[in-house]
């Protein structure tokens, strides 16, 4: 970028709000109702946003009792070597992220209303049987928001390669996946939601 102007990268929207040619004086400003990306919304399950409010409540109930610790460590003196006091201040450090994070999501997460879905095809919130064509291993997915994945639940994101391949099939379709080890193949065996 020019001195004195930022850099932008695709999709950057302050760089839409603000199109045009800078240098030449020419800016546009668009409202923000036409900026993508400006305030995305984030596909959430009724429990899956449930989860994050309760992981949310839970930390928030944290604070008071690591402020205590800060007190209680900054009361033994210096501060220098105080390792008590440092770890506690970056335990709160960790948790007001964790908890700005889970604010942001919440503000943005939509519960996506089930009962307008087709059930026929895979879609958000399905839980698929999926069998490897290659392993004949059959297992479970349950394809989910920002927030609620859990690969060790095997509940994956609908923009994951797996999850976006999974998109609008239905029982006895192939699939294939790109994956570092190679390209995968799958059979939808059943859906339910």
């Amino acid at each position: 970028a020019p001195p004195g102007l930022r850099a932008s990268f695709p999709g950057d929207p302050v760089a839409e709000y603000l199109s045009g040619d800078p240098v030449a004086g020419h800016i546009v400003r668009r409202p923000p109702s036409q900026l993508e990306g400006a305030h995305m919304s984030i596909p959430v399950t009724a429990e899956g946003k449930r989860k994050m409010q309760h992981e949310l409540d839970e930390m928030n109930a944290r604070i008071p009792l690591i402020a205590k610790a800060i007190a209680d460590a900054r009361e033994k003196g210096d501060l220098r070597e105080n390792a008590e006091y440092h770890a506690a201040r970056e335990d709160m450090g960790m948790l007001n992220a964790r908890i700005s994070e889970l604010r942001s999501k919440l503000s943005q997460a939509v519960v996506v209303d089930e009962s307008q879905i087709d059930t026929s095809r895979i879609a958000f919130g399905a839980k698929v049987k999926l069998e490897d064509m290659k392993s004949k291993v059959v297992e479970d997915w349950h394809l989910v928001g920002p927030g609620e994945d859990d690969a060790l639940e095997n509940k994956i994101l609908t923009s994951s390669p797996l999850g976006a391949a999974l998109l609008g099939k239905k029982p006895g379709d192939t699939i294939l996946v790109d994956a570092p080890m190679g390209q995968l193949k799958f059979k939808v065996k059943a859906i339910a939601y």
